[in-house]
């Protein structure tokens, strides 16, 4: 009989964060079971509010930006700033076993809650940290979304796009999303630790390093100063053609993937159509290649316009050469293989709208997918989470009558 209890359950954990990366750590916490209580200001996490950035309706009732990063939470507005709102916020971290945030540096210092300080009172604690650049150096202390410390400081907007053209348009979470399932894995690698030995830890993972993490094999690789290597680059020039999208009659993209460039050769030769072309010596190997890329890209690319789409999709398929579509996101909303490995999932809302959500990408066996509950409202837990911290209520009441703390209801 399979054993149905989420890895996490009776793990508790407080998130004090904004925008993407850290609740995204957070939020996958939740899918696995952990109880998540997500400390929020009166004003929310600004994430609830980007609407327009969006296209979608703005307001709580429809927020899939909100949802992705925060299903499965509860939500508690405090004022932290003021005794009483504090204080609930230390018997919140108190009972927990994981504390994320992503304030800067200073901020935690002068709130009390930076690591050196919490540890005294909590050794036991797991605090996940996400930072824009790390927590040494000059620059430590600034401001760090991923449109700048991951894809441009990174080294990923200044280099990955062809140098006929201009840098990328960047999309909002790219970067964030992996420093949020980075830090899932440092954060439960220092909770097994810490449930052996009683100590705790602090994780730290940077939008920064996340980037220079991600293109480490190039960016190792142009230490040599290859002409190959040395991007931003013609596609006309990359130092294996076979490796590149290419265009179809129709107009469409079509991402071809042979890496071991001598093992496929021939055989793709026979596939686009130029048998002749097989063991020439201009082209194979790929040492001899490197002289004569753009001629041999420019065959490519005249070969690739001959065809359609449809008519690539099934030669490519039949003899089992890596390929994909270069699907648009309307695509792949629709895309069967996409649905049926539980990428997806849909979200009925109260304006009467569904809505294609996006699930966490770690699969179990033994346990089933979890559950997608929207994002809580703000404050819309502060009663009972209070109330779970042993406040009557009236001290409640009178907390929220104060200002310390904040509730929907």
């Amino acid at each position: 009989m399979k054993n149905h209890q989420r890895p996490l359950e009776n793990v508790k954990v407080v998130e004090l964060a904004t925008f993407i990366a850290a609740p995204c750590c957070a939020r996958f916490l939740a899918d696995m079971g952990a109880e998540v209580t997500k400390v929020e200001s009166f004003e929310g996490d600004p994430l609830r509010y980007t609407a327009v950035n969006e296209g979608r309706p703005a307001g709580e009732e429809e927020n899939t930006s909100f949802d992705l990063e925060n299903c499965n939470k509860i939500s508690v507005s405090l004022n932290t700033k003021s005794p009483d709102g504090r204080e609930a916020l230390e018997k919140l971290i108190a009972g927990s076993d994981i504390f994320i945030t992503n304030w800067r540096q200073s901020a935690l210092e002068r709130a009390g809650l930076d690591y050196e300080g919490l540890k005294k009172k909590y050794p036991s604690l797991i605090m996940g940290y996400v930072s824009g650049y790390g927590e040494t150096g000059p620059d430590k202390d600034l401001p760090g979304f991923d449109f700048t410390a991951f894809y441009a400081r990174g080294g990923i907007l200044g280099t990955m796009f062809d140098k006929d053209h201009v840098p990328m348009n960047t999309i909002p979470g790219f970067g964030d999303q992996q420093v949020g399932m980075y830090l899932a894995a440092g954060v439960l690698a220092a909770l097994y630790r810490a449930r052996e030995t009683g100590r705790g830890e602090k994780v730290t993972v940077s939008l920064f390093h996340t980037a220079i993490w991600d293109i480490a094999i190039m960016l190792q690789s142009s230490q040599y100063g290859h002409p190959s290597t040395q991007f931003p680059l013609s596609r006309k020039h990359l130092a294996n053609p076979l490796n590149v999208a290419h265009k179809t009659r129709d107009g469409r993209w079509i991402q071809i993937a042979m890496p071991r460039y001598d093992y496929f050769y021939d055989r793709f030769m026979e596939i686009l159509g130029v048998p002749e072309l097989k063991g020439d010596n201009r082209f194979f190997p790929q040492a001899r290649l490197q002289d004569n890329l753009e001629e041999f890209y420019e065959i490519l690319e005249g070969r690739f316009a001959t065809r359609d789409l449809n008519e690539w999709v099934q030669a490519l398929k039949e003899a089992d050469i890596p390929y994909a579509v270069a699907q648009t996101w309307n695509e792949l909303l629709q895309d069967r293989q996409a649905w049926e490995s539980n990428c997806f999932h849909e979200m009925a809302y109260p304006t009467g709208n569904s809505r294609t959500l996006v699930r966490s990408p770690v699969m179990f066996t033994e346990t089933p997918l979890p559950e997608y509950n929207r994002g809580p409202y703000l404050g819309e837990q502060t009663r009972a989470v209070l109330e779970e911290l042993g406040y009557s209520r009236e001290q409640i009441s009178a907390m929220i009558e104060a200002g310390a703390a904040q509730s929907r209801s």
